[in-house]
């Protein structure tokens, strides 16, 4: 009987409910001192001087500012441009310039004071529409076919530019890290994070040290979202730098308040379109401009950018399509990975164009997605080929079915036509999405991860990989995985806990890879130990017959059995100790020209499409949400409850993101940087989710598994703001669509047509 597809219950979901489970900054440390930051109040400026008056600190207290580096000033991401601590400038509102560390979270504060700091006050950038006069930090290109003459030979030519805005991550457990320096040497640093490999390499970077002088030892997450990808290196480093320079362990751990000011955010988005369609609504050619708002520093913004450019043209086939890409820097905060990795934005952006296109047309938004839907066989802009998991219709229709999509949209249309003032508008969205699973290009390939099996003393299995649980549910899959490929139980597998001391880079916990790449290998290491604890039971029995696994036991022909722990037990006190170590290969056919940006950019894709219902008040322009249906294709559904949470959780996110999570910033400080001010759903403010999970199992997956993690996150937001048109007529180019924007655009006469317009009389009219 298989395991997969059931919902067993979390091992960590108990502890996570009543409380017990212990998070970093619960971790008792004898003798820890606490580490604070002191942060440039000026978005750009010069450091005249820096001064540190440690009579006027507690007792004991230390300082740390960019002079006291043993080595370079950067972290180290994709390159090191992100300085540890200030130098000479300050880059935005909020950049460290110095930490302290004493012995108490007070003394630490008070700390601070003793620093002098003399700034000169330079002009800054603070928007996008004013840093396109700089040099970009990253730029990319990507071309097929003619768009630019085919686009001249269009029968209707539709524009437009899409803004969507920074968004906060809110994981429930702040940024958290530990530092201490052993007695030969070695340093040591426990904390909340998704990847310990990134933050084991930052440190051996910029301290300098010898790879095997540092461990670094992933505590319980409390959630990430990619928050704790870039980030925990930072203060990891800070951490370290002060526990050199005190004598103790030092622990650094941000508050609400200091969590979203310190930290980084999603990427603001500017997305042009200019899209030429034939006398169908068939899509000809594009042209797409994609502009990100990287704030001060680079961070991970090129592969951000190179995941954004990769979706810009969405699940829709389209024979000429030229998309520029540009990551621009502002003296605001740097962003960097965020759930979804700029697909979200650029996603938005093209249903909005495309519900745009039908509107022009006289197509509602379900039509216009029938007659241009990728199908099996189709060419994305890189050249890859959908094959038969290529699942964007299955998705649509099923979402359509569910929901009475067309017929309601219609009604709708209607009565908001004949609505009197004063009436509540009700209206229903549509989008349809699709993710690139794992990393981009040949990032498997570079990164060559590896993940071990070993035969323990009880006869159980460990599963050694730097994989990190952070809600996903990854410690309670893995096990499933394995049993399933090898016969065990989930019992009988054991997961080591991610130290870099202990466990092998099998790399990071991003890019929804986790489950379908780390996965695939965890049940081989598991199938390949299992193998050689049979062969050797066979050659000590008399019988010699052939033996299996099945539900944890050992069979022989005879069908009698007896517990694998029991046998491999045996097999552990025989032999010499079994470890098991596998290489993760992407297939061979994954092949991707990062010059020219063309072949296989991801080796398969999820789909999605979402049906949002909204409400909205017809006084105050107030949006509720009331019902979302998703409609999910995973590959295969390894743990359905787990899927089903990952598809609520990032549904939400989105529709949040779409309509009222907002980030306000007002000469490059945050206006909303508390819990208080920056508004994200409530249970009173979540709708009805109603989630159906499509199964079309890929090849190269773990049993067929895609990922799942960042698909939701694409949908939501564009299905929203597409139900607020259907609900108002007005028509929503930017998100979050609040009340104040949307009275802002109905002031602006920002309608919809009633009524199709003629498209030879547009495009004569924009010739």
């Amino acid at each position: 009987m298989t395991l997969l597809g059931s919902s067993p219950p979390r091992p960590d979901g108990a502890a996570k409910v009543d409380g017990t489970l212990r998070y970093a900054n619960d971790l008792p440390a004898q003798g820890i001192w606490h580490g604070a930051t002191l942060r440039s109040p000026y978005p750009h400026a010069r450091i005249r001087r820096l001064l540190w008056h440690p009579e006027r600190a507690p007792a004991g207290a230390v300082c740390v500012t960019a002079g006291d580096l043993p080595g370079p000033n950067g972290v180290q991401l994709l390159d090191d441009e992100w300085p540890l601590l200030a130098a000479n400038f300050v880059h935005h509102v909020g950049e460290p310039v110095a930490v302290v560390a004493a012995s108490t979270r007070l003394a630490a504060r008070q700390a601070l004071k003793a620093i002098e700091v003399d700034y000169e006050p330079l002009e800054p950038t603070l928007d996008l529409s004013t840093a396109g006069r700089q040099e970009p930090l990253y730029s990319l290109e990507l071309k097929s076919g003619e768009a630019e003459q085919e686009l001249e030979r269009a029968h209707l030519l539709v524009e437009g530019t899409y803004r969507t805005g920074h968004q906060e991550h809110i994981y429930i457990e702040c940024q958290v890290m530990s530092a201490g320096w052993e007695a030969d040497g070695t340093l040591v640093v426990e904390g909340s994070m998704q990847c310990p490999y990134f933050v084991h390499r930052s440190l051996v970077h910029a301290l300098p040290l010898e790879s095997d002088k540092v461990v670094v030892r992933a505590t319980p997450v409390g959630g990430g979202f990619g928050g704790k990808e870039d980030f925990p290196s930072v203060i990891a480093l800070h951490a370290a730098l002060l526990a050199r320079a005190c004598g103790h362990p030092v622990r650094i751990a941000y508050d609400r308040h200091e969590d979203i000011v310190g930290t980084t955010k999603r990427h603001p988005s500017m997305v042009t379109h200019r899209v030429g369609v034939d006398a169908e609504g068939r899509l000809q050619a594009m042209e797409i401009d994609v502009v990100l708002d990287g704030g001060a520093y680079r961070t991970l913004s090129p592969v951000v950018l190179s995941r954004a450019v990769l979706h810009a043209a969405g699940p829709y086939r389209c024979p000429n399509v030229h998309i520029r890409g540009r990551v621009l820097r502002t003296n605001t905060p740097p962003n960097g990975a965020f759930r979804g990795f700029g697909a979200p934005q650029v996603q938005f952006a093209m249903e909005r164009q495309m519900d745009r296109i039908g509107r022009r047309l006289g197509f509602d938004p379900l039509e216009i997605r029938l007659r241009n839907v990728l199908e099996e066989g189709d060419r994305l802009p890189t050249g890859q080929q959908m094959d038969e998991s290529c699942s964007a219709r299955l998705c649509l229709e099923k979402a359509v079915q569910e929901t009475d999509f067309k017929e309601r949209w219609q009604r709708l249309e209607t009565q908001r036509i004949a609505r009197g003032d004063g009436d509540s508008a009700h209206g229903i969205g549509l989008s349809l999405y699709f993710h690139g699973a794992g990393f981009t290009g040949n990032g498997e390939r570079v990164l060559q991860s590896v993940i071990e099996g070993a035969l323990l003393e009880d006869g159980r299995v460990e599963v050694r990989t730097a994989a990190v649980e952070m809600g996903q549910g990854c410690d309670t899959v893995f096990p499933l995985m394995a049993a399933e490929a090898s016969g065990l139980l989930p019992a009988d597998v054991v997961l080591a806990a991610p130290d870099t001391s202990r466990v092998p880079d099998s790399g990071p916990s991003v890019a929804s890879r986790t489950s379908m790449v780390v996965g695939s290998e965890v049940a081989y290491v598991v199938r390949e130990i299992r193998d050689r604890v049979l062969a050797w039971w066979s050659d000590h029995q008399k019988d010699g017959s052939g033996y299996t696994v099945e539900g944890g036991l050992v069979r022989g022909e005879n069908g009698k059995g007896r517990p694998f722990r029991e046998v491999s037990s045996r097999y552990f006190e025989a032999m010499e100790p079994l470890v098991i170590s596998r290489q993760h290969e992407p297939p061979e056919w994954q092949v991707f020209d990062e010059e020219t940006y063309q072949g296989v950019a991801y080796p398969t894709y999820a789909f999605g499409a979402d049906v949002v219902e909204v409400e909205v008040d017809p006084d105050t322009l107030e949006v509720s949400p009331t019902k979302v249906t998703a409609v999910c294709e995973v590959g295969r559904v390894l743990h359905e409850k787990l899927c089903i949470g990952q598809v609520e959780g990032g549904t939400l996110q989105a529709v949040a993101w779409g309509l009222m999570e907002e980030v306000k910033l007002e000469a490059g400080r945050y206006l909303n940087d508390r819990l208080a001010t920056y508004i994200i759903p409530t249970i009173r403010d979540s709708p009805e989710m109603e989630v159906h999970l499509l199964e079309r199992p890929w090849k190269g997956g773990a049993f067929g598994a895609k990922g799942v993690g960042e698909l939701p996150m694409d949908g939501g937001a564009p299905a929203a703001v597409s139900a607020v048109e259907n609900a108002t007529g007005i028509e929503v180019d930017a998100i979050p669509a609040t009340p104040e924007r949307l009275l802002a655009l109905s002031s602006a006469r920002r309608w919809v047509p009633s009524e199709p317009k003629d498209p030879q009389g547009d495009r004569g009219a924009k010739r």
